[in-house]
């Protein structure tokens, strides 16, 4: 079967909310990132094919507000419950043949949103008021923070929902603090050890890191403020800020393999580049999603140096393709990842993925396609981890057709 064959058969097997229920992992049903919201945005996209996938992306936007109210985790950005439904409402809605359905969801999703922003932007300054050294993920990256949320509320605004500009500059105000160089070794976006989650922290030393990546690093804020910046929505010193941290990350680029995770406290402050070598090829770390932070700010700055360098670096994956360490095909850290990254800019680097996904699927998977995390398949229904986002990158890159929109649905991975 061809790309848009497969996605539609995908969708067809997640089709039923229950199924996607039973499917999901416990703690992330009505999460965008494993359940239900990234279903609810699949259907919505494809409703333009046909008529059924618009009725089955209302059912699912119902049964992710029934289980994000009593979910186990609700996760504090876009990629949680509350957040993930909000966020897929907001860029969903619009592929519907009716928006206005679903017209008085989409405006409490965006009040929420642009709340949230404004608090965690709150913190932040309070926060560097009080000397607080360092941060968290939950502050700034693209998952969790307030790369993600800002990105959702500037689709909003572009959408007329004018309840997201008190959060959108909130977000843009706090992240253009953060990525301005201010002379110190540690940069603004630095997270202390005992502030990453566990699993992390257990493999970092006692001086923290300042991550790299378009999910958890600096790629993620820069691919916001850039964006932003190119759709004039800015504050004061934005500019510089973009212009600053794309400046780190060429500093800390390690030659051909791409970019560390992290660099460690330690480094930072005496200057060394890391011998250590991160994930090459993925969305979350390395080339594709930290080539595409780069080329918004070069877009944002109109430095054609900059954008000759990341094309650079996303085309020389081709030549590197027997190094790839994407696991699976799904978008987070598999071949989806870097498919939704290179179409439009590399097609040789989006050919080569598009490859590796097809090459994934296998008609006794429940899903036709499973997430790898670590050697072990998972049969998640999911938007990052599983395969509603799979459907939606297959969907794009076979040419499905659906109503215009304003902002795209893969906005939540900043590559637009």
């Amino acid at each position: 079967m061809n790309t848009g064959q497969a996605a539609l058969a995908i969708a067809e097997r997640l089709l039923d909310p229950e199924r996607v229920i039973a499917a999901a992992p416990s703690y992330g049903i009505a999460t965008l990132a494993d359940g239900l919201p990234g279903t609810a945005l699949l259907h919505a996209r494809l409703s333009g094919v046909d008529p059924v996938f618009a009725a089955a992306a209302s059912a699912h936007w119902d049964a992710a507000a029934s289980g994000a109210a009593t979910a186990q985790v609700q996760g504090p950005g876009i990629y949680g419950a509350i957040g993930g439904l909000a966020a897929s409402l907001v860029l969903g809605s619009a592929y519907l043949p009716d928006p206005e359905v679903t017209a008085m969801a989409t405006s409490r999703s965006v009040r929420w949103l642009s709340a949230r922003a404004v608090d965690v932007a709150t913190h932040y300054a309070e926060a560097a008021r009080t000397g607080e050294s360092g941060t968290s993920w939950h502050i700034y990256d693209t998952v969790s923070g307030l790369a993600g949320i800002g990105r959702i509320l500037l689709a909003a605004l572009a959408d007329g929902h004018s309840s997201a500009e008190p959060g959108l500059v909130a977000a843009l105000t706090a992240m253009t603090t953060m990525l301005t160089d201010h002379g110190e070794p540690l940069p603004g976006w630095w997270v202390p050890t005992e502030q990453h989650p566990a699993v992390v922290a257990a493999r970092l030393d006692h001086t923290g890191a300042a991550d790299t990546g378009l999910a958890h690093g600096v790629a993620g804020p820069l691919a916001f403020l850039a964006l932003a910046h190119s759709t004039g929505h800015t504050v004061a010193g934005q500019e510089t800020a973009i212009r600053d941290a794309a400046r780190w990350l060429e500093r800390w680029r390690a030659g051909d393999h791409g970019w560390p995770n992290h660099a460690t406290g330690q480094e930072l402050a005496d200057g060394a580049t890391p011998t250590r070598h991160g994930r090459r090829a993925a969305w979350c770390y390395g080339v594709p999603g930290v080539a595409c932070s780069l080329l918004h700010a070069a877009h944002a700055l109109d430095d054609d140096g900059l954008a000759g360098a990341a094309r650079a670096d996303l085309a020389r994956l081709v030549t590197q393709r027997a190094a790839w360490d994407a696991e699976g095909p799904t978008l987070c850290h598999g071949y989806a990842g870097i498919l939704r990254c290179a179409t439009g800019v590399d097609p040789g680097v989006a050919e080569l993925a598009a490859a590796g996904v097809t090459q994934s699927l296998n008609r006794e998977r429940p899903f036709l396609v499973a997430h790898v995390e670590h050697g072990a398949s998972h049969d998640n229904p999911g938007f990052l981890t599983g395969a509603a986002g799979v459907a939606l990158t297959l969907s794009e890159f076979g040419g499905l057709p659906a109503r215009p929109v304003t902002t795209p649905w893969d906005a939540l991975l900043l590559v637009v």
